[in-house]
């Protein structure tokens, strides 16, 4: 990638992993393994970003906490919308010291019905927003986990909240559950692989055309990114922008394969990679085209996000249009 973006990836970051839940009550009772996604990891212009450990072995600890609890060595059991944000961020703000943080994801998390009501269902999809935001553009010093919440997970958690009633921490002594994740340390991808596609479709010159026709260039980023790369789904970032993007062109190859349709513009599509970070992919494309191809385009339109449950259709310009047709639609609409 070029110098304006610089991904970190971990083996773990990308695919679930296993956290072992120890139930140490009695010194080792039982254990049982659950399958979690690790909170992405990566560098941004240098900045580090997200979450910048991935090993766990500390006990586990429970909404309400006591007062002036001490969380350096526990983690953090707590399902989404238990998790006060404003704690977090104190956290964050603060550098205070946190052993681990496991969030409780919705079993059916973006289904019909994930959350009940379309109320509880704004309410989770509301949080989720504001909790990714949080925790992808800011350095998280101690691992952070998802998983999905099930029965097994509110027993845990009931059993958690008797033993901090107690009014001693867990411990190997005093028992409790445990969280333990194996993970190697975090490995630098240092050349990721950026795959381009496009497909062009020529213009027909008319007679005593002797320079190059202008191009028309439609281009959408066709992958996605989330804070746990496992769960992330992009149906509308950017999945609308590659269907939309493939349905022009099938349209426009009917249209361009008689020339008494084919337009006195030449179409250039392009799917490219990389969108998340900083467009690299897009930049890699623009800079592999020959300079003439490039002083060609007179007008490009990049498909994303389209698929929005709003009608409306935005228009982003990187500055003020020049071409007075392009100058005109910009205005009205």
């Amino acid at each position: 990638m070029s110098s304006a973006g610089e991904v970190v990836a971990s083996v773990t970051s990308a695919i679930a992993v296993v956290l072992v839940l120890l139930a140490c009550v009695e010194l080792g009772d039982a254990a049982a393994a659950v399958g979690v996604y690790r909170l992405i990891q990566y560098d941004l212009a240098g900045a580090p970003l997200g979450s910048r450990a991935a090993a766990l072995n500390h006990h586990a600890a429970a909404f309400p906490l006591p007062a002036g609890a001490d969380l350096s060595r526990s983690a953090l059991v707590a399902p989404l919308l238990d998790l006060p944000l404003s704690f977090l961020r104190a956290y964050l703000a603060e550098k205070n010291h946190l052993g681990g943080l496991l969030i409780l994801l919705p079993t059916k998390l973006g289904s019909k019905d994930a959350a009940g009501d379309n109320d509880d269902k704004g309410k989770v999809n509301s949080m989720l927003a504001e909790l990714e935001k949080l925790l992808v553009h800011e350095e998280v010093p101690y691992p952070v986990y998802f998983a999905f919440h099930d029965d097994h997970f509110d027993n845990l958690l009931e059993d958690i909240r008797k033993i901090a009633t107690s009014g001693q921490p867990a411990s190997a002594t005093t028992g409790g559950y445990k969280l333990v994740v194996s993970s190697p340390e975090p490995r630098k991808v240092s050349s990721p692989t950026i795959t381009n596609i496009q497909g062009w479709l020529p213009g027909l010159k008319g007679e005593g055309d002797t320079e190059q026709l202008p191009t028309i260039a439609i281009v959408a980023n066709y992958d996605t990114f989330g804070a746990a790369p496992a769960l992330s789904v992009g149906s509308d970032s950017n999945g609308s922008g590659v269907v939309a993007l493939l349905e022009i062109a099938r349209l426009f190859s009917r249209l361009y394969s008689n020339p008494k349709t084919r337009g006195k513009y030449n179409l250039l599509f392009g799917l490219t990679s990389g969108g998340p970070y900083n467009y690299n992919g897009t930049n890699k494309w623009l800079r592999s085209f020959d300079q003439r191809v490039r002083e060609s385009i007179d007008y490009a339109i990049c498909l994303n996000s389209i698929g929005s449950w709003s009608n409306d259709l935005w228009m982003h310009v990187s500055k003020p249009p020049e071409n007075p047709y392009i100058k005109q639609i910009f205005e009205v609409y």
